[in-house]
C-alpha cells in the first residue's frame, strides 16, 4: 500500500521542499557480497561481468561499452531497447583540418584484468591506433572501470594518447554517456534548484522543431502537462565549478542514478566553463571537453606531430535506493552526501594506472593575492576577495579559458586573499587569477614547476588591473556575466516551467533574442548615464533586429552621458568588457553615428553561441580603447555601439561591463 501511495504522489513529493534526514535513507552500501568483488569473463558471450553484491555491471568485450547495470530489483537500469553500443559508452567527435566531423565511439580491441581481489576489480579495454582505420580518431585509448567492495557504483576513467609525429587532427568533444530506461527514470536533478519531472523522448519527435535541432516545442506530449513547453538540453547546462553531481530518479522501484565528478582537474576551460549535464532521454553524461559555449576558439587542435596524453576522470556513477515510505528527494540528498565523500577522497588511492598520480606524488601551491588600483580604493592594494586562482598550461593572461589539452587546478581565495591549491599533478604551469568586480586577468610573472611532495610558497602577489584614469561612469558589474542586466520574460508559448519562478535563471528560457525586436521594434536602446538603471534599461544581449521572416538588420545602441570638463589633450579610456560573442563585430563611435570610420572595432569575434545555448556568458573579451579628448565635448556626449553582422538571429554580444575613464591628470 505504501508503494502505491508513493507512486501516485510522486509529483507532489518532488514539488515539496521537505528535507528528509539522511539517516532515514536505506542505503545499499551497508552490505556487500560475502565473497567480495568478483569478475567473470564470458569469452563465448563476449561479456565481462563484475559483481560486488550491490551492483552488477556487464561490459561488452573487447569493445568496452557498459551494456548492463543491475541494481535493486532492476535487471538493467540502462535502456534495453537500445543497441548494446548505445547504452553506456565513451565517444570522441573529431575531424581532420577542414574536414567534416566524425563521431567515434572508440571501440577497443583488447581486454585485460588490471587488479582482482575481494576488495576491488579494475579492468581495461584498450586499443592502439590503426592508421588504416579512417573512421577512428588518431589516439591510443585505454578505458578503465573499477568496482569496489561495499560501493554501489562504478568508477571509470580513460587514458587518451597521441604519439609524436601523428597526423593533424581537431578533437572537439570527449565524453562518457549513459542512457537510462525511459519507462522508469522520469525525474531529473542537476542542482538544488533545478529539479523536475521530464518529458519523454517521444515527445521531442512529435514536437515542433525550433530555431535549431536541440530546441523543440512539445505539441503532443504523452503527459499533457508538458504541452506548450520547450525542451532543450542546453537549458540544464552547468559551470564546471557547480557540476559536481546530477542524475535521475526512478520511482518504481525507487532508485537514483548519479554522475559524480570528484574533481575538475581533467575538465577543460576553467571553473566557469559551461557544458551539458543530464537531459531528456533520459541521458546522464560527463563532458570532459567540447566546444559548447566556446566554439572553435577553444584549443582542441593538434598540429605538427604534437604528442599528447591525458587522463579523463576518474568519475563515479553512483546508484542509491531508499525505503518506499520515504521522500523520493532523499535520493538527491544522499547523492550530494556521496559526492562530498568522493571529493574528500580525491585523489583516489586505489587507481592502478601510473598515469594517475596519488596524493604523495602531487604538489601544493600557496600564496596571497591583492589588487592594486589606486582609483578604486584609497587603501591600495586591497585583498582580492572572492578571487579565482588557478594553475593551467603556460600561456598569456586569460589563456586558461581557451585551454582544453592540459589539466587545471582552481580554488577561491579567503577574505584576506590567501589561496591554497592542493593535489597538483607534477608539471609546469602558469598561475592565473581573476577577481569578480575587477576587470581583466592576472598572470604571475614566473611559471611554476610542481614536484611531488613539495609546497611552492609564492608570498604576496599584486594584481594591477587595466586602468588609465579615474572612473567617469560605468555600466554593469565586472563579473564576466550579463546576469545583472535586464533579462526579459519569454513568450508564454515558449516556456520551460522550471524557470518560471527562477528570477536569477530567466536567461535559460528559449527565444529571448526575439524579445529585443518586440521591445524595440523601430528604435534601438538608448541609455542615459545617471538616469537609467542597467538592471532595467540595459538589454542583456546586443542582438540584431528582425525585419521580416528571415531577414535582420544591424542595431546601434547609444550611451548618452554629460561632461562638465574636457581636457584639450590626452586620451580618455573606454573599458569594454564582453561576457560573450557570437559571430559579431562591435564598432564604437563617439558623437557621430555616421562617421565612415569607427573610432574602434572589435573585428569579427566569437563563436560561443551562448545566447542560443541559454547561457548568460561564454568567453570573456576585454578591450581598452583610447579615446582622444577631441572626440568629446563639454555637455552631452553619445557613444554609438553598432553590431554590424546581421546574417542570422543568433549573432550577438553580451556585455559584461563598460567604463569610461578620465585622462590621467598631469
Amino acid at each position: 500500500m505504501c508503494v502505491l501511495i508513493i507512486f501516485f504522489c510522486f509529483s507532489f513529493f518532488i514539488a515539496s521542499s521537505v528535507q528528509t534526514e539522511l539517516s532515514n535513507v536505506s542505503r545499499t552500501t551497508n552490505s556487500s557480497s560475502p565473497t567480495g568483488v568478483q569478475v567473470h569473463v564470458l569469452k563465448d558471450q563476449q561479456r565481462v561481468v563484475i559483481d560486488n553484491g550491490l551492483v552488477e555491471v556487464t561490459f561488452a568485450s573487447p569493445g568496452g561499452d557498459v551494456i548492463g547495470i543491475k541494481y535493486n530489483k532492476i535487471d538493467n537500469v540502462l535502456e534495453i531497447k537500445h543497441e548494446e553500443d548505445d547504452r553506456g559508452y565513451w565517444d570522441v567527435v573529431w575531424s581532420t583540418p577542414g574536414g567534416s566531423d566524425i563521431f567515434d565511439k572508440v571501440q577497443t580491441t583488447d581486454f585485460k584484468i588490471i587488479k582482482e581481489d575481494e576488495q576491488q576489480v579494475e579492468i581495461s579495454f584498450s586499443k592502439k591506433w590503426d592508421p588504416k582505420d579512417k573512421s577512428a580518431v588518431p589516439l591510443n585509448v585505454d578505458k578503465r572501470y573499477i568496482v569496489r567492495c561495499g560501493s554501489s557504483g562504478l568508477y571509470m576513467y580513460t587514458i587518451l594518447e597521441r604519439l609524436k609525429g601523428w597526423p593533424d587532427v581537431d578533437i572537439d568533444q570527449i565524453r562518457v554517456v549513459f542512457k537510462l530506461q525511459k519507462e522508469k527514470f522520469h525525474f531529473m536533478a542537476v542542482s538544488d534548484d533545478k529539479q523536475r519531472m521530464m518529458p519523454m523522448p517521444e515527445d521531442r519527435t512529435t514536437g515542433q522543431p525550433l530555431a535549431y535541432p536541440e530546441a523543440v516545442l512539445l505539441t503532443n506530449p504523452i503527459d499533457p502537462k508538458f504541452k506548450g513547453e520547450v525542451d532543450d538540453k542546453y537549458q540544464y547546462s552547468l559551470e564546471n565549478q557547480h557540476n559536481q553531481v546530477h542524475g535521475w530518479i526512478s520511482n518504481d522501484p525507487p532508485v537514483g542514478f548519479w554522475m559524480i565528478s570528484p574533481s575538475h582537474e581533467f575538465h577543460a576551460g576553467g571553473p566557469v566553463r559551461q557544458d551539458l549535464t543530464s537531459h531528456c532521454g533520459p541521458i546522464c553524461m560527463n563532458m570532459f571537453t567540447s566546444i559548447h559555449y566556446v566554439g572553435k576558439d577553444f584549443n582542441t587542435s593538434y598540429r605538427n606531430g604534437e604528442a599528447w596524453k591525458k587522463v579523463m576522470g576518474p568519475v563515479f556513477v553512483y546508484l542509491n535506493s531508499i525505503s518506499p515510505t520515504n521522500d523520493p528527494l532523499a535520493h538527491w540528498n544522499d547523492a550530494k552526501a556521496q559526492m562530498l565523500k568522493e571529493e574528500k577522497s580525491w585523489p583516489y588511492d586505489f587507481i592502478q594506472s601510473p598515469d594517475f598520480p596519488s596524493s604523495n606524488q602531487r604538489g601544493t601551491v600557496m600564496g596571497q593575492l591583492t589588487v592594486g588600483d589606486k582609483y578604486a580604493s584609497e587603501k591600495s592594494p586591497v585583498y582580492a576577495d572572492c578571487a579565482y586562482v588557478g594553475l593551467a598550461a603556460p600561456g598569456f593572461p586569460g589563456s586558461w579559458q581557451f585551454e582544453a589539452k592540459g589539466y587545471q587546478f582552481w580554488t577561491r581565495v579567503d577574505s584576506k586573499g590567501n589561496f591554497l591549491i592542493k593535489n597538483v599533478r607534477p608539471g609546469t604551469y602558469s598561475l592565473y587569477a581573476w577577481v569578480p568586480v575587477v576587470i581583466g586577468d592576472f598572470k604571475h610573472n614566473c611559471d611554476i614547476t610542481i614536484t611531488p611532495g613539495k609546497t611552492t610558497a609564492l608570498g604576496s602577489l599584486v594584481y594591477v588591473p587595466p586602468r588609465n584614469g579615474p572612473t567617469l561612469w560605468s555600466i554593469g558589474i565586472p563579473d564576466r556575466s550579463a546576469a545583472e542586466f535586464y533579462v526579459p520574460d519569454t513568450s508564454p508559448t515558449l516556456m520551460n516551467k522550471l524557470y518560471t519562478n527562477h528570477p536569477t535563471d530567466k536567461y535559460r528560457q528559449y527565444g529571448l533574442w526575439e524579445r529585443y525586436t518586440d521591445l524595440y521594434p523601430k528604435n534601438d536602446l538608448v541609455y542615459n548615464v545617471g538616469v537609467c538603471n542597467y538592471t532595467k534599461d540595459w538589454f542583456f544581449a546586443l542582438v540584431i533586429r528582425k525585419k521580416g521572416k528571415d531577414t535582420y538588420e544591424p542595431t546601434t545602441w547609444q550611451i548618452v552621458f554629460p561632461l562638465q570638463v574636457v581636457q584639450q589633450t590626452g586620451n580618455s579610456t573606454l573599458q569594454l568588457a564582453l561576457a560573450s560573442a557570437a559571430m559579431s563585430e562591435i564598432q564604437v563611435r563617439f558623437n557621430n553615428q555616421n562617421a565612415v570610420k569607427p573610432l574602434f572595432t572589435t573585428g569579427l569575434i566569437g563563436k560561443d553561441n551562448a545566447i542560443a545555448r541559454h547561457g548568460i556568458h561564454g568567453m570573456y573579451w576585454l578591450y581598452s580603447i583610447n579615446v582622444p579628448c577631441n572626440n568629446l565635448v563639454v555637455g552631452s556626449n553619445t557613444i554609438f555601439l553598432t553590431q554590424t553582422r546581421d546574417n542570422g538571429p543568433l549573432y550577438d554580444v553580451m556585455y559584461d561591463y563598460i567604463r569610461l575613464e578620465a585622462p590621467t591628470q598631469p
